[in-house]
């Protein structure tokens, strides 16, 4: 009985069985899509990460035996534990360890550590890695949330696109009270109003839902395979390839499914309280328990939005989900927006901004070492260029407390500067001291810029730390680290500390040579030659395994003329040396390419936002309105025009509209200071690249499409027969 009396209904009520098919397919074909996209970005973060910087979770050096790397192994928690032999030397075994349970790396580092009897120095995170898994490290304060960015922008559509289902549903089964009122009153039990109401939600929603969310994956190997192919000229660029986890199936039709549940349960839940008179007596019209004037729009708009005001509060808890939906996907579309607009500028200020003056052309020698390279004369030979062939190395150096300077003593200390970044002990500081070693040449040519002599061996200090006191990162400000009375640096192995050079202080200076380098804000960075270096290899080791070669050209040049250079250097190189080159103009060519990809996958996602909230305009919209005749056939027996009527439907879009409006641009305005404050950014800088056409767009087309639907609406209700609707007025 049951089941035809549902299918009669569906049959009957083609308009609104639409309208839950179509709200059932949409959303799963959207939650479908959007869960696919995050899965593959974040899939394709990890795999480049994993390919630039290897598959480890955990990294410790130091010099024990090889055999001592089983003990690792056998460590809780410890999946795998695997000697780096490109890191790894004579004096230090470098062990890359991957975990069990990864969410454990920052607990278990360095108790093992510990039980090797080495100092927690050695021990290193693959913090990016582990912050793709939202791993970070419980001491940091500021942790990378990028990834956890975006997994909040997407449970904010999520949530969207679960709403339209349930609205659809909410307008249909509300609808709907009257008739089960009738039927309960002739003996039908809440427990089988209940089941036909599930039964009819599984029969309207089962084949959209698995439907939509098929195509929902088809539309993401299209999106994954159209990115490819617009990014298909960058350098370096690894392809994506199209990936899909179970899981993010079963969320998707389990969320999909549960949302049809719910929906299909509440109105059950309610009729199950109310008795079978007050069930009959309910017309589906829309009551105000209490009258209220609305004075603002009474102001404004006369009578009728004074009408209007009373029906919207009358309409509150329905349009209370329309307003969260609508404001859900405008607040989604706008906060990427603005979120990409910020990033764009913090990646010109710390990168080609800083650097575009440093370098034209990059090479990085693989696996060689400075010593071991043989071109460096003819590198130094290419016509109008400027050349510097270096590599880095790690130590730590010990200073005593009184060599430090006094603009770091009326800061509070170098404890209060530096933080952890220094250690103490008996007096003693320990400091990280990274080496860059140059070759002879270019050292001499940057010792003599800075005045100070190059005729013995030793080191040139970069004597300063960031005063981040009285400055942020984004605008640094430096003072002097050491009082420059010393003659000499006691640099130490970074393992051993015992295995340590006292260095001669060639002279001390506040500007680095020009590489394209950043360089530690607590370190005492060590300039020194080749010759040097040589002296001092076999007690500091842990050099980097690369060399790199930095030319800068001596005049402005074309893309083509950087290529030349290239090519020249290529030549130079030959055929021995695995390399890479990186030309700065094509790097910003490629970047401003990605920024394209991105604006282009961010715009694709911003329309898609647009869609979830259009659905749900029309989902929410049109159902308020059919319901509404009776309302409007009252106003219309007591004198009121059908330009009155209309002149009631254009504030009621009005409000709709603006809610969302009124509630996600100060939220957004907030976000956007709170970023900018942040990352000390010129709010200026901001203001000039500012989304406002897009999110001008967006409300352009939340307001027409609001308007739209309560026209389309709207002449429904004027079409119809008014006085027909009052006839059965006595039931109410």
């Amino acid at each position: 009985m049951w089941k035809d009396y549902s299918i009669g209904f569906i049959k009957k009520n083609r308009a609104s069985s639409i309208s839950v098919l179509a709200s059932a397919f949409i959303s799963a074909l959207f939650l479908s899509l959007l869960c696919g996209l995050f899965y593959n970005f974040w899939n394709y973060e990890t795999e480049s990460v994993v390919l630039e910087e290897g598959n480890w979770q955990g990294r410790i050096s130091g010099a024990f035996e090889e055999d001592e790397v089983s003990e690792i192994e056998n460590f809780a928690n410890v999946k795998t534990a695997v000697i780096n032999e490109d890191l790894s030397d004579d004096q230090t075994l470098v062990v890359d360890i991957c975990f069990d349970n990864m969410r454990a790396v920052y607990q278990d580092m360095p108790l093992i550590a510990q039980q090797l009897s080495i100092p927690e120095t050695s021990v290193s995170y693959h913090e990016t890695l582990l912050s793709n898994y939202f791993v970070h490290d419980p001491q940091d304060g500021s942790p990378p949330l990028l990834m956890s960015f975006y997994l909040f922008v997407l449970l904010l559509v999520s949530v969207s696109l679960i709403l339209i289902i349930h609205n659809s549903f909410a307008v249909s089964m509300n609808a709907r009270v009257h008739q089960f009122g009738i039927l309960s009153s002739i003996g039908a039990t809440p427990g089988q109003i209940r089941a036909c109401l599930l039964q009819e939600a599984a029969m309207l929603c089962v084949i959209p839902v698995l439907i939509g969310s098929f195509v929902g994956i088809a539309l993401t190997f299209g999106a994954i395979q159209a990115v490819n192919i617009l990014a298909d000229g960058i350098v370096g660029r690894h392809e994506a390839a199209f990936a899909y986890h179970p899981l993010v199936f079963a969320f998707t039709i389990l969320t999909s499914f549960l949302t049809v549940l719910i929906s299909a349960w509440l109105p059950a839940r309610k009729l199950s309280r109310m008795t079978p008179l007050e069930a009959i007596k309910n017309t589906g019209e829309l009551q105000l328990k209490r009258r209220k004037k609305s004075r603002i729009l009474a102001l404004l708009f006369g009578t009728e939005g004074e009408l209007s005001g009373n029906a919207l509060k009358a309409q509150k808890k329905s349009l209370r989900t329309a307003t969260l939906s609508l404001t859900l996907s405008f607040l989604a579309f706008t906060l990427m927006l603005s979120f990409f607009t910020l990033s764009g500028i913090s990646t010109n200020h710390t990168y080609f901004e800083r650097y575009q003056d440093a370098w034209d052309v990059m090479a990085t020698l693989e696996d060689t070492k400075i010593e071991d390279f043989s071109h460096t004369d003819e590198i130094h030979a290419l016509p109008d260029t400027d050349s510097v062939i270096y590599q880095r190395a790690n130590a730590v150096c010990s200073i005593g407390t009184d060599a430090v300077s006094e603009e770091v003593k009326s800061l509070g200390g170098l404890e209060t500067v530096a933080g952890s970044d220094v250690n103490m002990a008996d007096g003693i500081y320990t400091i990280q001291a990274p080496i860059v070693i140059m070759d002879d040449s270019s050292f001499a040519m940057y010792c003599k810029q800075i005045g100070v002599s190059s005729a013995e061996n030793g080191s040139v200090v970069l004597n300063r730390i960031w005063d981040n006191i009285n400055s942020n990162f984004r605008y640094k400000e430096y003072v002097p680290f050491l009082s420059e009375n010393q003659d000499t640096m006691t640099l130490q192995n970074l393992n051993d500390a015992t295995a340590a050079v006292v260095l001669p202080v060639l002279g001390f200076t506040q500007e680095p040579p020009v590489l394209r380098e950043e360089y530690d804000n607590y370190a005492l960075v060590q300039f020194v030659s080749l010759s040097t270096w040589k002296q001092i290899e076999e007690t500091i080791g842990n050099a980097d395994p690369d060399t790199c070669i930095r030319i800068l050209s001596e005049k402005e040049r074309t893309l083509t003329e950087l290529s030349m250079i290239e090519t020249e250097l290529t030549n130079v190189l030959g055929h021995n040396i695995s390399f890479e080159i990186e030309n700065r103009i094509q790097e910003k060519i490629d970047n401003n390419a990605m920024l394209s990809g991105y604006q282009l996958v961010v715009g694709a996602l911003c329309v898609l936002l647009a869609f979830i909230g259009i659905a749900n305009v029309f989902s929410n919209t049109l159902g308020f309105i059919r319901h509404r005749k009776r309302e409007f056939a009252r106003y219309m027996s007591l004198g009121m025009t059908p330009e009155g009527m209309r002149k009631m439907f254009w504030i009621e879009a009005l409000v709709i509209a603006g809610r969302p409006v009124l509630i996600t641009l100060p939220v957004t305005a907030v976000f956007v200071w709170l970023m900018i404050t942040a990352s000390y950014l010129n709010p200026m800088e901001f203001l000039a690249v500012a989304p406002i056409v897009p999110i001008l767009l967006f409300i352009v087309a939340l307001f027409g499409f609001v308007a739209l639907a309560y026209y389309l609406g709207g002449r429904q209700i004027l079409k119809c027969d008014l006085a027909e609707a009052l006839r059965t007025d006595y039931m109410g």
